[in-house]
């Protein structure tokens, strides 16, 4: 189970920094990946200021821009041959993101994560399983 939940969180990461360079993922199924328009950048600024004595001193102020945080997205495989079945979906509009992901586990149970973060509550999730395990019956022939 680490694993998997492992494995989706880099396929995060990696739809993260790829939407951050400017360039867009592809996952073997469907991958979608929108980003808002940044607010609030804000440029480095000097000033020269004089100190008298025909000498000058410089007053360097910088500021990195910050941009507004804004994004959504959608991942999801579904093979059948494997049943290997995922998704996942995630937004975030500065400090607050929303988002869930499910798969189907080998006993044919649903597990369904819904999950938020911000700064004030910091990151929760529900859990949830759906539908009956089955678990198939061997039987040993001698």
């Amino acid at each position: 189970m680490f694993t998997k939940i492992l494995c989706l969180t880099l396929v995060v990461a990696y739809v993260q920094a790829q939407g951050y360079s400017g360039h867009q993922g592809q996952a073997s199924s469907y991958l979608t990946y929108s980003q808002g328009e940044g607010h609030g950048l804000g440029g480095g600024l000097s000033s020269l200021g004089g100190s008298g004595g025909g000498s000058g001193s410089y007053d360097h102020h910088h500021e990195e821009p910050h941009a507004h945080p804004k994004y959504a997205y959608k991942y999801g495989v579904e093979d059948k041959h494997t049943g290997d079945i995922k998704q996942q979906e995630e937004t975030r509009d500065g400090d607050v993101v929303k988002g869930s992901y499910s798969l189907h586990e080998p006993d044919g149970t649903i597990l369904t994560v819904h999950y938020t973060v911000d700064k004030k509550s910091g990151f929760n999730a529900v859990v949830h399983r759906s539908g009956h395990a089955a678990h198939p019956q061997h039987s040993s022939h001698h």
